[in-house]
This record gives structure tokens, C-alpha cells and sequence, in this order.
């Protein structure tokens, strides 16, 4: 059974930091490109940050570039998240999406981080 936990979400001040975990279970880790979409209240789901199998690649979205930075360590099965200089716009429910080169594509529950004084 496939598992996808997101972990670290919560409340920051603007201009502060989180760290969001993604860890995964049950699949081949490695084969699998990852991904961070958010989804804030009454907006669509957006794409944040990707990256790829094992040469590492990563693209973000402009609203987070030189801000966030995603990473992944392999033997960890886990994805991370590093957000700084939060913004109030930042807030939002995190998804963490993993996805093969054949399309099968899982999703985690989401952890929710709320930039707020």
C-alpha cells in the first residue's frame, strides 16, 4: 500500500520559515519525480515546486522563486520543503505528489501552513 505523509505545516509570522516533509512508502522512491502543489481557500490546486528522479533537477513556480527550496534524499524515501521569507499569499494547504515516468501519479492529505502576525 502507497503512503504519502506531508508533515510541518503551521502557523509563521511573515517573513518567517518552515521546513514541510514528504515521506513515502510503498513504492520505488527513486523512479518517482516529485512535487509540491498548494491549494489556498477558493483557489485551484497550483503547482510549486518539482523535482526530478535521481539527477535532481528542480523548477519552481515564480511566486516562490529564491524563496523555497525543494530537495529529496532517496535513502530517506522523503521529499522536503524548505519555505523562507513567508509571505501572507503563502498560505495554503501543501500537497506532495509523487509521480512515475509510466503516469501513476499519488497524492498525499496535505498539511496546512497559515503566514500570519
Amino acid at each position: 500500500q502507497v503512503q504519502v505523509a506531508e508533515s510541518g505545516g503551521g502557523l509563521v509570522q511573515p517573513g518567517g520559515s518552515l521546513r514541510l516533509s514528504c515521506a513515502v512508502s510503498g513504492i520505488t522512491f527513486s523512479w518517482y519525480a516529485m512535487s509540491w502543489y498548494r491549494q489556498a481557500p477558493g483557489k485551484e490546486r497550483e503547482l510549486v515546486a518539482n523535482i526530478t528522479t535521481t539527477d535532481g533537477n528542480t523548477n519552481y513556480a515564480d511566486s516562490v522563486k529564491g524563496r523555497f527550496t525543494i530537495s529529496r534524499v532517496n535513502a530517506e524515501n522523503t521529499v522536503y520543503l524548505r519555505m523562507n521569507s513567508l509571505k501572507p499569499e503563502d498560505t495554503a494547504v501543501y500537497y506532495c505528489r509523487a509521480r512515475s515516468a509510466y503516469g501513476a501519479v499519488f497524492w498525499g492529505k496535505g498539511t496546512l501552513v497559515t503566514v500570519s502576525s
